[in-house]
């Protein structure tokens, strides 16, 4: 390996030895061959570094400060025998200071410590060998930097150190007016969590660049090198934003200027550009940082900075650029002169395909340049033979050893191989306890492949989930006891603790989908170690990182959400049956209890917790099924309709109680409330009226318990009008009862059901005109115009209520929209999709089109029509929306405003009707408990079937038993009928052909015999009873019962 230099070379910096030039215009060759390859070289202001493969430094240069560490000869490198015991692995140069980083991670510095550069908590002035800094010894270290008086080292666990001056805040820890230097390493705290990947320092001001790309500066800006569109300094860390998308992966810092390069190979500039040093053709400052137009078209793999000059490596042509000062030479074009452009640097080699860039009559062998470094006014490359075909150093690659620790599926593997009793080796136990008790080496982890993971933002957190489930697995599986209890320790003492209300950025939030993962989570009693900590750890983050939490967690794979969900679930139930005593295994005592549930700190935090990821599910595009965030047996350990009165009651809403948290209240348990509900409404009732007809001295008056409406089946809908008005609105609370025009049958639920069986078949009515029928699902909707009344809306919304609070199923086929809107949530395109699906998979067309031409494809504008009595109709989705084209930019809004329409907008008289009749009766906070699916289920019912279980819940009187022939033959019959047969059957029997919200173990029928066996079966629909005659053979008994299941209208007396 040759090395070549130009530039300056009056202190002997260059290493060329004693020779008369003081400047040397182009790449000549060093006079010197280390025993082993170059690993890196460091350029000060007038002294350089270089660090062998082997591990050696060799120093050449000014010495005044003693920054060579060593007092032999300075005009040629000479090996630094200080550092012959250690296995150096980098070096750093500051202005008159150096820094070399060993293979066990200690720090060595030397050389001038006017501003406690050095780190080793001394005034001494100069330190005249190296010499470890001791409060790093317990760290290890894993990258170093310098600037003028300032040095920076990160740690194998993700820490940030800083030490020397601070004058302009380049220590990115205080202010100057607070801290004007320090000699001893200080921690960055302001970046905790946050994944960094490279550190780089300039003159005064300091860079650090993150796992996914973002980059931070702080120190001088006084020419804008610190690329934040000002002249102002920076005490703290402070992201350049306009960076965040390109994928930087490395900087270089001049004295007042910073050179980015990103994961492309584009080269971007910033700060003082007097001499032309930014590459833009101009000598003035740039705030931000700028594209360098004339690398554009090449890849830059290299960049380097000198003081006022810039170096750029164009490995596909094999050719050094430079641009900036060159009073030295130290551009290597044979001139003086500063140059504002890039220019090729004249050296003697080759490119790839073997051509020089000067012609030369030396027979030596071929090189390629390796490696450009820079540094002051002097310039190095280090070259191979053409003919070794070594590819040069690739700045864009960061290698693993300088690199923060990482959690992985091997080391995970690794763990698995000890058994309990073994001796752990000891270098595994020690990264496991540095990476699980540091957020940024979990932050670090499983990043997607192929840079996906850069540019970290809220809609995009770069992990790769299925990686890291893998790595978590193996966790699992460890079975030595010292590794566990490691891992355990840290995450549960010192990760969730470092936590912060703000994190310093996106990135830093990754911790956040990988704790869950962790599989003591599944074990409920560490509730207070883990479950706990981490959930309040949550709710203490801001509103920003809030919002990234909750997109993040609404985008994570179904078996991650339901994995936590359920995690956190079993909490809840640990905590109830076995921290509080209330045990079902005594059930003798939970009768003679309350069963209230007592106020607990811990479980209202995780209740919370489960009900901010009930709101996120809803947010998702894969939604979790809302029954399993269910507690299906909350109801043997609490008293739900007792903890339903003391909510109502409370005069503070958000006392702790179940009801606060109906996300976890099965259908079952939210009946009963609605039971305990209709009864406490009624009772609220009845006081009043008691209460009114007491003051005005008419005594008690006699209370009906009962709504009774008297209609004729032929005139149905005027008469429940009529009817309805008669009665307040308490009255509304109460059950239900119907009496027919010139029947006999006594309403016990069999004439209510009917009755609305026919006054909603009258209502949907084609001729009344109020609901739009989709052909393509036969769903209902409201009609956009319509000559009915808004009364007649108004009486559907009393009718849909008085269902819910009389527990009967209606056939109202509505969307799941309407539920949603009913309990003020917002509609989108997933419920356009129920109700018209081809109109919706036009609208997804529109959103996922990524071609060409998208305007001339869809030819839309913010527009609809619709067909309104027949003729169709154009409306404005926006004022002069006409005018408006749908372009690629605009298409979302375009959907949203077309889906508000159908939905809201053209709706709004109708819906809001409805609304004001279905409030009248289910206003209050008892709606509020349910989910629009729960809500629907109330209203119209499932049709989750399970005939089996119709046949297990039946009960047999009057002397019939599971063990009758006529019985055995009637099941044999039923479950040979087709389905629709069968729903017609539960139509007859029980007045709907739908299931209750509880499911098919809420229906419970009953046959009882008769003695003719000439008579049809006949339904009690009021009692869901069914007689049944003994008939003499299977087939008469079939015949029979597919005759009776035909008559489902009309009720007399048996």
């Amino acid at each position: 390996m040759d090395l070549f230099c130009w530039g300056n070379a009056s202190h002997g910096q260059l290493g060329m030895g004693g020779i008369e030039d003081e400047q040397i215009l182009i790449p000549s060759q060093i006079p010197w061959k280390p025993d082993a390859p170059l690993r890196q070289i460091a350029c000060g202001h007038r002294h350089t570094l270089f660090l062998t493969a082997n591990g050696k430094v060799y120093a050449c240069g000014n010495n005044d400060q003693a920054q060579l560490g060593h007092n032999l000869p300075t005009k040629r490198p000479l090996l630094i025998p200080e550092l012959q015991n250690y296995v150096v692995v980098a070096i750093a140069c500051g202005s008159r200071h150096s820094m070399a980083l060993t293979e066990w991670g200690q720090v060595l510095s030397w050389g001038d410590n006017d501003c406690g550069q050095l780190g080793q908590s001394t005034d001494q002035s100069i330190i005249e060998l190296p010499k470890i800094i001791r409060s790093l010894v317990s760290k290890h270290v894993v990258q170093i930097a310098c600037g003028n008086n300032h040095s920076l080292a990160l740690t194998s666990c993700g820490e940030l150190y800083s030490w020397g001056s601070n004058i302009y805040g380049q220590l990115g820890v205080k202010p100057p007016q607070e801290l004007s230097h320090c000699n001893y390493p200080l921690r960055l705290t302001t970046l905790l969590g946050i994944p960094l990947a490279t550190i780089a320092c300039g003159g005064n001001h300091s860079f650090l660049i993150s796992k996914s790309s973002a980059v931070f500066g702080f120190g001088r800006n006084n020419c804008g090198q610190l690329g934040l569109n000002d002249e102002s300094n920076r005490a703290y860390p402070t992201q350049l934003k306009t960076l965040r998308t390109l994928g930087v992966r490395f900087v270089a810092c001049g004295d007042e200027f910073s050179v980015f390069l990103t994961n492309e190979g584009g080269v971007f500039t910033c700060g003082a550009g007097t001499y032309g040093q930014l590459g833009h053709g101009s000598n003035t400052n740039e705030m931000l940082p700028r594209m360098v137009m004339e690398l554009m078209g090449s890849t830059i793999t290299q960049v380097a900075c000198g003081n006022r000059h810039t170096l750029a490596l164009v490995p596909s042509r094999g050719r050094v650029y430079g641009f900036g000062l060159g009073s030295s030479g130290q551009l290597g074009n044979r001139s003086t002169n500063s140059v504002t452009l890039p220019q090729e640097v004249l050296g003697p080699w080759v490119s790839p395909s073997d051509s020089a860039l000067l012609q030369s009559n030396d027979a030596k062998a071929s090189v390629v340049i390796h490696q450009i470094f820079s540094g002051g006014d002097q310039s190095i490359v280090t070259t191979t033979l053409f003919a070794d075909k070594v590819s040069p150093a690739d700045l864009r690659h960061y290698k693993t050893k300088s690199q923060i620790l990482t959690l992985t599926a091997e080391a995970t593997n690794q763990c698995t191989r000890f058994k309990e009793g073994d001796q752990c080796d000891l270098d595994l136990l020690n990264s496991m306890e540095l990476i699980f008790k540091s957020q940024a080496c979990l932050n670090a982890s499983f990043l997607l492949a192929n840079d996906k993971h850069v540019a970290c933002s809220i809609r995009n957190h770069g992990l790769d989930l299925k990686a890291a489930q893998l790595a978590f697995d193996n966790l699992r599986k460890v079975e030595n006891e010292g590794i566990k209890q490691v891992i355990w320790d840290n995450v549960t003492k010192e990760l969730i603790g470092s936590l912060v209300a703000s994190p310093a950025d996106v990135e830093s939030m990754r911790v956040y989908l990988l704790l869950p993962l962790y599989h003591e989570y599944v074990n409920s009693k560490h509730y207070k170690s883990l479950h706990v900590p981490f959930a309040k750890a949550i709710f203490r983050l801001t509103e920003n990182p809030h919002k990234v939490l909750k997109k993040w967690w609404s985008q994570t794979p179904m078996e991650y959400y339901e994995h936590m969900v359920n995690n956190y679930l079993h909490v809840v139930v640990h905590i109830v049956s076995f921290k509080m005593g209330l045990s079902v295994l005594n059930h003798q005592a939970l009768e003679t209890q309350q069963r209230l549930l007592p106020y607990n700190l811990e479980l209202e935090v995780i209740l919370r917790l489960l009900q901010y990821l009930s709101v996120i599910n809803n947010e998702r595009e894969e939604r979790l099924n809302y029954q399993l965030f269910h507690w299906t047996e909350l109801s043997d350990y609490v008293d739900v309709q007792r903890e339903y009165v003391r909510w109502i009651i409370s005069e503070n809403q958000n006392e702790f109680n179940i009801c606060n948290f109906p996300f976890l209240l099965n259908a079952s348990a939210k009946t009963t409330m609605l039971q305990a509900d209709q009864a406490w409404q009624m009772h609220s009732a009845m006081t009043s009226a008691s209460l009114s007809f007491d003051l005005l001295n008419y005594g008690l008056p006699t209370i009906s318990h009962y709504i009774v409406l008297n209609v004729s089946r032929d005139n149905i809908v005027q008469d429940s009008l009529r009817e309805l008005q008669r009665y307040s609105l308490g009255d509304l609370k109460k059950p239900l009862k119907i009496k027919f025009h010139g029947e006999e049958a006594e309403d016990a639920g069999g004439v209510r059901k009917e009755f609305f069986m026919l006054l909603l078949k009258d209502l949907v009515d084609p001729k009344y005109g109020m609901f739009k029928v989709f052909e393509e699902t036969r769903l209902l909707w409201f009609a956009d115009l319509t000559f009915e009344t808004e009364t007649m809306y108004y009486l559907i919304g009393i009718l849909c209520g008085l269902a819910i609070y009389n527990f009967i199923i209606i056939n109202m086929p509505f969307p799941l929209a309407l539920y949603k809107k009913l309990l003020g949530k917002n509609v989108d395109l997933s419920d356009l999709r129920e109700l018209s699906p081809t109109e919706a998979n036009s609208l997804h067309a529109l959103l996922d089109y990524n071609g060409d031409n998208f305007e001339e494809t869809f030819d839309l504008t913010f527009e609809i029509s619709r067909e309104v009595f027949g003729e169709s109709e154009t409306k404005c989705l926006k004022p002069n929306g006409n005018e408006i084209a749908v372009t690629m930019e605009n298409r979302q809004e375009f959907v949203q405003l077309y889906v508000d329409f159908v939905l809201n907008k053209c709706v709004e008289l109708p819906y809001n009707a409805f609304h004001k009749g279905f409030m009248r009766v289910c206003s209050g906070r008892i709606i509020q408990i349910f989910q629009p699916e729960e809500l629907m289920a109330m209203v119209v019912g499932n049709e989750e079937y399970d005939w089996q279980v119709l046949q297990d819940n039946c009960e047999y009187k009057e002397g019939y038993t599971t063990a009758d022939d006529t019985i055995k033959w009637f099941w044999e019959v039923f479950h040979e009928l087709s389905e629709a047969d069968k729903k017609s059957f539960l139509l007859y029997l029980t007045g709907s052909d739908r299931i209750p919200i509880q499911g098919m173990k809420a229906i419970r029928i009953h046959i009882q015999p008769t003695l003719d066996e000439r008579s049809l079966p006949v339904a009690h629909t009021c009692f869901n009873l069914l007689d049944l005659p003994r008939y003499k053979t299977k087939e008469r008994l079939k015949y029979k019962l597919q005759q009776a299941i035909q008559q489902t209208q009309g009720f007399s007396l048996v």
